[in-house]
């Protein structure tokens, strides 16, 4: 049973002590989690950050990698000058003096992703995971009209419902960003109905724009974009705009220009979950269980679509 004056997502979290918050979709997906995780290192909670990760991990120092799945980004940490989410976070971190590692998964399939995840749960001997999406395609089940971009995500969320750690969860911030990528948000609420009907929903969660969580969250995506220039994250800069009460057609990148955008509140609320719950709704995850690369994720999706109807998208009345 929850209650109202403790909002699920912190009731979910109040046992754990050692929390990994992973980005599940790649790029700067990690950068949803830092609210989260600032609120929780404010409350002695020990938290590490992961992603699954676009850069050319291939080109780091072998000495970065803790074994063949995951390579550990530190402030000093040299990579690609020209994309590099990992390596800005953990520099923005050090100035900061917070926790300044953060782990990168390399793009791959669900087996070798469950095993750098297993790898990491016994090195840091975690007691929970929570998968972070900018967006919110992580919660389409499959039958939607469009599902956005769903390798990634559908890859992580298949790689950690399969781990043996006592609370893993999935949170999304970015509502109707994915509209970019054809996502119906009528159809997104629909599934968390469903979910919230089956016990898996654990509530929506604003940021509250003047709080600490959300002035440090503002600044380090403003160190993120300033460290990449040519290619700054388009979700986090909307979620940042709507973080500071902007509304409307903002534009913070030249990389939306001739797009019409709807920056908005609730793009600044956390919509979480549990794991087991949102991992059983889909309609073909146990499909990806032996991927090996990512391409291997694609094709099964595109198998799956062809063998339904898509859902009928609705027009959001309001």
């Amino acid at each position: 049973m929850h209650s109202l004056a403790v909002p699920p997502l912190f009731a979910a979290l109040r046992q754990s002590r050692r929390v990994l918050i992973a980005g599940a979709g790649g790029g700067f997906d990690v950068y949803a989690g830092l609210p989260l995780a600032l609120a929780l290192w404010d409350a002695g909670v020990e938290v590490h950050l992961a992603n699954f990760s676009f850069t050319q991990l291939e080109l780091l120092d072998r000495s970065a990698w803790l074994d063949d799945n995951v390579v550990a980004v530190t402030p000093d940490t040299a990579g690609p000058e020209d994309y590099f989410p990992e390596g800005a976070l953990a520099r923005w971190l050090a100035t900061e003096d917070l926790p300044a590692t953060v782990y990168a998964f390399p793009a791959c399939g669900v087996r070798r992703l469950r095993a750098a995840y297993e790898g990491l749960v016994d090195r840091l001997d975690l007691d929970a995971v929570v998968l972070v999406d900018g967006g919110t395609d992580i919660l389409m089940r499959g039958d939607e009209s469009r599902l956005g971009t769903p390798e990634e995500d559908m890859t992580s969320l298949a790689a950690v419902a399969g781990l043996d750690v006592p609370v893993r969860l999935v949170s999304c911030l970015g509502f109707g960003i994915d509209a970019f990528h054809g996502v119906n948000h009528t159809q997104v609420l629909e599934n968390i109905a469903a979910l919230d009907r089956e016990g898996a929903y654990l509530g929506a969660l604003s940021i509250p724009s003047d709080s600490r969580e959300a002035r440090l969250y503002r600044a380090a995506v403003a160190h993120a974009h300033a460290a990449t220039p040519t290619r700054p994250s388009i979700v986090h800069g909307q979620i940042a705009a709507a973080s500071r009460g902007e509304f409307g057609d903002v534009h913070v990148t030249t990389r939306t220009a001739g797009s019409e955008l709807l920056v908005n509140p609730l793009m600044a609320v956390y919509f979480s979950f549990q794991a087991a719950g949102l991992a059983g709704r889909s309609l073909y995850l146990d499909r990806l269980a032996d991927t090996v690369g990512l391409r291997q994720v694609g094709l099964r999706i595109e198998e799956f679509r062809e063998s339904v109807t898509p859902r009928v998208p609705r027009a959001f009345p309001h």
